[in-house]
């Protein structure tokens, strides 16, 4: 007698829809990844490889290869990765999406390219955002980064000291305070003017940030300048990076007991 009762507490699992618990991961993530002139073979490598993060981290992820769910709701979503896409992709009224979304609470990772807002000055907002303003990068070399702060989950997986090749961008200074660096760059580890002719870059010296994190407008932003290379998105190391970043954004976890974050 027991058989037939199995199948029909079976049949009616296949059935029913599964609970949201069950059926959704612990928060939803939007990765927007706008094909530009220069950062579109990564985009090969990397979505797969977001995806497969997802799946192991247990998270939801919608990818989208233009602005358009800027024109819709963005409430479902815990964070949004700006993957390679600067803020001079948004317009109109996606601006104020945006501006809404962080005020709301919302997470926003800007990775490598987002950084980048042409022209200065014409987002205001966004660029306090990402916290420092572009100058320019020489060309992609091997450097030396230095964790420098070891207790943010962007750093969790990093040894004090690692070799990565990229490009090294520079920037003014902070435009907002409160800017928490989490990785810099040794610039006697590789060479500022290595560049393309008629440009000239200098460095920043002693800091030199590359990654950093802050609160802001009542979210939270995580910023790395690292992730050029179409090769960083089969390294381990640098998605555990970039992991880190986005669940501390989506979820406001993993640094206990600091003021603001």
């Amino acid at each position: 007698m027991r058989t037939p009762v199995i199948l029909l507490f079976a049949l009616v699992l296949l059935l029913c829809p599964a609970s949201p618990a069950l059926a959704q991961g612990q928060f939803r993530v939007l990765v927007v990844a706008v094909p530009n002139r220069y950062h579109h073979d990564y985009t090969v490598v990397a979505r797969p490889r977001l995806e497969q993060m997802a799946r192991q981290h247990g998270f939801d992820l919608d990818w989208s290869w233009n602005t358009a769910p800027f024109d819709g709701d963005l409430s479902a979503y815990a964070a949004i990765m700006l993957l390679n896409t600067p803020g001079d992709e948004l317009a109109g009224a996606q601006r104020g999406a945006l501006e809404a979304f962080v005020r709301g609470g919302g997470g926003v990772v800007a990775v490598h390219r987002a950084l980048i807002f042409n022209p200065s000055g014409g987002w205001p907002w966004f660029e306090r955002l990402v916290g420092r303003a572009f100058r320019i990068h020489p060309m992609v070399q091997t450097a030396t980064v230095r964790v420098d702060d070891p207790d943010f989950p962007a750093a969790f997986g990093l040894p004090a000291r690692w070799i990565w090749s990229d490009e090294w961008y520079e920037f003014g200074p902070p435009l907002v305070e409160g800017l928490r660096t989490v990785l810099s760059v040794d610039e006697s580890s590789y060479d500022p003017g290595r560049i393309w002719p008629g440009q000239q870059a200098r460095g920043m010296g002693a800091e030199h940030p590359v990654a950093w994190y802050h609160a802001y407008d009542g979210g939270r932003v995580f910023v790395t300048a690292l992730g050029h290379p179409p090769a960083a998105y089969d390294d381990a190391a640098y998605l555990q990076h970039l992991y880190g970043g986005l669940w501390w954004a989506a979820s406001g976890r993993g640094i206990s007991g600091r003021a603001g974050d």
